[in-house]
């Protein structure tokens, strides 16, 4: 599969203040980030969609839209960064399918060879029995 391409258009940015303690700042500089992700008006493919509008995550709205907040930094454009990866990891994490495990069989050599193990462990365990004169 190929990697996504998330187009960024389809992404809208609000910014708003960052809760916590900020500061002189904290009621004057808003840094922290609001993103807005409409699953069914992206371009994405429409299984990634589909996965994405069952998945249970509180970042996804009934509306089918992410929200995601970012207010780890100080910075407004490295909040925004964070907000973005953090929209592709859970893209990702939609788009990720699981290989199919097919299940083997144990070869006839190994199932012998385990057998005379087994029987050769049981005769050491009989030989410490009690010697009789």
């Amino acid at each position: 599969m190929s990697p996504l391409v998330l187009n960024e258009n389809e992404v809208e940015f609000t910014a708003i203040r960052a809760q916590g303690a900020g500061g002189q700042n904290v009621n004057k500089v808003s840094n922290a980030i609001h993103l807005r992700f409409d699953i069914a008006a992206s371009t994405l493919p429409d299984q990634i969609k589909e996965k994405l509008l069952v998945m249970r995550d509180q970042r996804i709205s009934s509306d089918g839209i992410i929200v995601i907040k970012a207010q780890k930094h100080r910075s407004l454009e490295r909040n925004r960064e964070d907000a973005l990866v953090r929209l592709r990891e859970l893209i990702a994490s939609a788009a990720f399918v699981p290989t199919v495990r097919r299940p083997t069989k144990p070869s006839r050599s190994s199932q012998r060879k385990r057998i005379e193990s087994k029987l050769k462990r049981g005769q050491v365990k009989l030989q410490r029995g009690r010697v009789d004169e």
